[in-house]
C-alpha cells in the first residue's frame, strides 16, 4: 500500500465492475477510505474482500435521487466527511435512432447524465467543506458522436458541459473538477447493448485492437487525485494506441 491518499474519503459510483471496481481498489491501495456504491451488492462484498483498506459497500442507484442522498449521508456518517466523488456509473445501450426503444434512452439519460448530476448535487456541500475533488468519468463519445451512439453520446456531451460549468463555479472555492474520457476499455459495457447487430459490431471493434484495461483508467484517476492542491488536472483523454477515432 501507498499513502498518497492516506485518510482521504472517496465515494465511487458504479463500483461493482469495470472502471469503478478497478478505481475503488486502486484508491484503497493509495490509503483512501472508500465508499463503493452500486446496485449489485454481492459484487460489492467481493470488492470489499479484495481491497487492501477499509471499504464501505453501499446499495446505490444513481438514477434515484433519494438513493444518492442516502449514499452520501452514509459515507459522511461512517468516515466523517467526503473528499472525492468519482462519478463512474453508466450504461451504454447503443442502437439506431429510427425504431429505437426509447425506454433505453430514458435509462441512459437517467443513469449517465442525471445520475452524475444528482451525485454532484448531494456531495458538493461536503466537497466544498473539505476543498475536495469531483472526478467525472465521461468518454471519447463526449467529444465525437457517431451513428448508433446518438443518445449515449448526448449523455456524455452533457457530462462534459455540466463538468465545465461546475468547474467554473467551484474552482475558486478550492474544489477541483476532473474529466476523464476513456476510449475503448475492456469492460461489460458493450454486453448491455440489446441490438444484436450493434452489440456484435462493438465486440468486433474491441477485438480488433489492444483495448484499455480498467486498471489503465484507475491509474489515470490516481494520477489526477494525487497532484498538489494548486494543480488541477481538468481533463484526461485516454485512448488505446490502436484506436483511430
Amino acid at each position: 500500500m501507498s499513502d498518497r491518499l492516506n485518510g482521504k474519503v472517496v465515494l465511487v459510483t458504479g463500483a461493482s465492475s469495470g472502471i469503478g471496481e478497478a478505481t475503488a481498489l486502486a484508491l484503497s491501495a493509495e490509503g483512501a477510505r472508500v465508499a463503493a456504491g452500486a446496485r449489485r451488492a454481492d459484487r460489492l462484498a467481493a470488492l470489499a474482500d479484495k481491497a487492501p483498506g477499509e471499504v464501505l459497500a453501499l446499495d446505490l442507484n444513481v438514477a434515484d435521487q433519494d438513493s444518492v442522498r442516502a449514499a452520501v449521508a452514509a459515507t459522511v456518517e461512517r468516515f466523517g466527511g467526503l473528499d472525492v466523488l468519482v462519478n463512474n456509473a453508466g450504461v451504454m445501450l447503443s442502437g439506431p435512432i429510427a425504431g429505437a426503444d426509447t425506454t433505453e434512452w430514458t435509462r441512459m439519460v437517467e443513469t449517465n447524465l442525471l445520475g452524475s448530476m444528482y451525485a454532484v448535487h448531494a456531495a458538493l456541500p461536503h466537497l466544498l467543506e473539505r476543498k475536495g475533488t469531483v472526478l467525472q468519468v465521461s468518454s471519447t463519445s463526449g467529444r465525437t458522436a457517431s451513428a448508433s451512439s446518438g443518445v449515449y453520446a448526448a449523455t456524455k456531451f452533457g457530462i462534459n458541459a455540466f463538468s465545465e460549468a461546475l468547474r467554473q463555479e467551484v474552482t475558486a472555492l478550492g474544489v477541483r473538477v476532473v474529466l476523464v474520457e476513456p476510449g475503448f476499455v475492456s469492460t461489460e459495457l458493450a454486453g448491455h447493448i440489446t441490438d444484436p447487430a450493434i452489440r456484435a459490431a462493438a465486440q468486433e471493434m474491441a477485438a480488433s485492437m489492444r483495448t484499455l484495461q480498467p486498471e489503465d483508467i484507475a491509474n489515470a484517476v490516481v494520477y489526477a487525485l494525487t497532484q498538489p492542491e494548486h494543480v488541477a488536472v481538468n481533463e484526461i483523454l485516454i485512448r488505446p494506441t490502436d484506436q483511430t477515432q
